[in-house]
């Protein structure tokens, strides 16, 4: 029976969206923890098969004992090689983990719908097709952490997604976004779409329309690579006793 994997919610109507439904049908119950409202993380991912941290209005800068204790919490998988995935905000927190800066853009700069992202040739290791444009919903970024490794590519946010360590993984784009996620944060956060650079309501469902299908097919791939266990160490055979002329070699 396959593990369940943690999910980290930062409202208190928030789902995991795709993402979710696409672990379910791979066999992984879904173990929901709010920090926000106090639930608990585990000490240890020994009984999960990995970790995903989603977005919410958050900030990786803000100073809310929850937010540091995320931040601080990431240190758990890296250390254990468990898959780790970080959504927007998750994605920030796990920058900041690492010791890199999130920011906001020097001109005030939102995304807020699709943008187009530019795959590295890491990123087509990890998935070979990537769509040309992905979900947005936020105006903080982040620099890429020291030993990370770029795979994805922006213009306003150079950084879009990187990995670490060979498990852990930074989206700051949405492919968890459904339909129904977008028609509620684009009603309740329309306030974010009159921000600069950021796209009008009615440019997010005709960018659906011409982009969810990619979306959906990379996310499916992207998750298969995740979850797949990392290959361990090949061990490194002890040194061998070197002879010297004239010399005997003990058998005992």
């Amino acid at each position: 029976m396959s593990l369940p994997v943690l999910i980290v919610l930062h409202q208190e109507h928030s789902t995991p969206g795709r993402i979710g439904l696409a672990l379910r049908n791979r066999g992984h119950a879904l173990d929901i923890r709010r920090p926000r409202f106090d639930d608990p993380l585990p000490d240890t991912l020994e009984n999960h098969a990995g970790a995903v941290i989603f977005g919410g209005p958050q900030s990786a800068n803000d100073t809310d004992e929850f937010v540091r204790r995320e931040i601080d919490w990431i240190a758990v998988p890296i250390k254990e090689k468990k898959p780790f995935l970080g959504v927007c905000l998750g994605a920030q927190m796990l920058a900041r983990q690492l010791g890199a800066r999130v920011y906001q853009h020097a001109e005030g700069h939102a995304e807020v719908g699709y943008y187009p992202i530019r795959p590295t040739a890491a990123g087509r290791q990890v998935c070979e097709a990537w769509p040309d444009h992905v979900y947005q919903w936020h105006r903080e970024g982040f620099d890429l952490p020291r030993d990370a490794v770029m795979l994805a590519e922006g213009d306003s946010f150079p950084v879009q997604a990187f990995h670490y360590g060979g498990a852990a993984f930074a989206l700051q784009f949405h492919m968890d976004v459904t339909h129904a996620m977008m028609c509620r944060w684009t009603t309740r956060g329309h306030e974010r779409m009159t921000l600069p650079n950021a796209k009008p309501r009615d440019a997010h469902f005709e960018g659906r329309l011409l982009h969810d299908t990619a979306c959906k097919v990379w996310l499916s791939s992207f998750l298969d690579h995740w979850l797949k266990p990392q290959a361990s160490p090949e061990p490194i055979p002890a040194a061998r006793p070197q002879r010297r002329a004239g010399s005997r070699v003990s058998t005992r």
